[in-house]
């Protein structure tokens, strides 16, 4: 059900768009291409005298990463289209290949503040990259599905959400193994290693 529409007239100014591609790659790895393009509604002048017209891009940037089984980060590449100071914005491309050892679920949104923070990264390719970590998951879903029903392993989604809530109604209807009610986690929440999980 999409937004209601406004209350008031409006003039739209900027779109940011944000796309990511998961592939499950021949040597059994995982390929995730993400894109982010900004743009305006209208046209500005810029600093040095052009003009920047409505709906080109004003950033324009790819991150892919190869993941193993385990959301951990094997290779990295960055890439510019567009950036607002050309060459000075693109020169960073290469410290994008530091999210290598990275692992999606383990800590990554923080690690990738500390590792790209402030001047040692550019704001919109770290902004990217804090996408991959759901991206990846959506993308293995069926997998880690099948390995989860092989091994017994609980999935590690469950309680990452409130829709995965293992009290809830979805748990209960999608993974029934693993739902236990209000009753059983009131139980459960005395014993912290019930709710534990290898991902």
């Amino acid at each position: 059900m999409p937004l209601p529409p406004p209350d008031i007239s409006r003039t739209p100014l900027h779109t940011r768009s944000i796309r990511v591609q998961g592939y499950a790659r021949d040597d059994g790895m995982w390929d995730l291409e993400a894109e982010l393009i900004d743009v305006k509604a209208y046209d500005f002048y810029r600093s040095d005298g052009t003009t920047m017209p409505a709906g080109r891009p004003i950033h324009h940037m790819h991150l892919r990463i190869t993941i193993d089984d385990s959301y951990r980060i094997v290779a990295a590449q960055a890439a510019y289209d567009a950036a607002p100071y050309g060459e000075h914005c693109a020169c960073i491309e290469a410290a994008y290949q530091n999210l290598v050892g990275m692992n999606l679920v383990k800590n990554f949104r923080q690690s990738v503040k500390e590792k790209f923070g402030r001047v040692q990264g550019c704001t919109h390719m770290t902004e990217l990259s804090l996408v991959l970590p759901t991206a990846a998951v959506q993308s293995m879903a069926s997998r880690r599905h099948e390995n989860a029903e092989t091994t017994q392993k609980r999935p590690f989604q469950l309680d990452g959400c409130h829709a995965l809530d293992v009290t809830g109604p979805v748990v209960q209807t999608h993974y029934p193994k693993w739902y236990v009610g209000v009753e059983s986690a009131d139980q459960a929440a005395s014993d912290p290693s019930f709710f534990s999980h290898t991902t």
